[in-house]
């Protein structure tokens, strides 16, 4: 999962009445990655190319990785919230947001909250909003491992399909991911894993720079999730990934780093 000679460091940092487990590396402007629902997966390729040109801080959510489970965060909304002050005390005050799924979700929800804090913000395939056409997939109907494949619109051409979900995990392996779905589905189960009032509360980003990702044979969330996303963000940008399911940054790696980077880099500029 690393690089012949590692170019990220990891730390367990205090914040919001907890400690969370922090992945950084990188130099250049702030960005902070919020992970998918099965949790941090390493240091991938996109993370290497990304840190060329960013300061990236990925911490892994309560209850996820090593970061202590918090009793009273019951739904994605505490989840924002809590991540606001954890934000606070961990000096991170303004910074661009990239997040993956349900990570996308929990991005879409904080910046509602408190939309100037951030420079821009890219989502990619996330949760959160009800498809109008098509369900998002229950990942309880099947066993962790099939779930990350089943993300995957062609897992034998990805070259980090291993590195995600490899033939047999190891126990600690297969442990943290049925804690990571334990948690996703605890904070997001009914309506599952979306909020009915998310569209409405999108309008507040119209003046924060958004780019929308999505793989187009997207089989966990289906396009028609990401065009209600583009819609209700005034002035955002869809982005649309052919040949591509729900995970464009390993499935699409080169691709996806130039759209992520493009639009970052471009608004920096503007």
């Amino acid at each position: 999962m690393t690089t012949a000679t590692q170019t990220w460091t990891e730390r367990m940092a205090e914040a919001a009445g907890s400690t969370v487990q922090v992945v950084s590396g990188g130099t250049g402007a702030p960005l902070l990655i919020l992970h998918e629902e099965m949790g941090h997966p390493g240091w991938m390729r996109y993370h290497e190319a990304l840190a060329q040109s960013f300061e990236i801080t990925i911490p892994s959510h309560p209850g996820f990785g090593d970061s202590p489970f918090i009793d009273w965060i019951m739904n994605m909304r505490d989840l924002a919230g809590w991540y606001l002050a954890a934000l606070d005390d961990m000096g991170i005050e303004k910074t661009s947001l990239l997040g993956f799924s349900f990570g996308g979700w929990l991005a879409a929800e904080i910046a509602t909250m408190e939309p100037d804090r951030f420079d821009k913000l890219v989502l990619v395939n996330p949760m959160g909003i009800k498809p109008p056409v098509g369900e998002i997939f229950d990942m309880f109907l099947v066993v962790a491992k099939e779930f990350i494949t089943e993300s995957f619109l062609d897992p034998a051409s990805a070259a980090e399909f291993e590195n995600v979900c490899p033939d047999e995990p190891t126990p600690e392996q297969a442990e943290r991911w049925e804690v990571a779905r334990e948690q996703a589905c605890r904070l997001g189960w009914r309506p599952y894993m979306y909020y009915a009032a998310l569209p409405h509360l999108l309008r507040r980003l119209k003046k924060l720079p958004t780019r929308i990702i999505w793989g187009r044979e997207n089989p966990i969330v289906p396009l028609s999730a990401g065009q209600v996303y583009h819609e209700s963000i005034p002035g955002s940008d869809f982005a649309i990934i052919d040949s591509c399911g729900h995970r464009p940054e390993i499935e699409r790696p080169d691709e996806f780093v130039s759209l992520v980077r493009g639009f970052l880099a471009n608004q920096a500029n503007a």
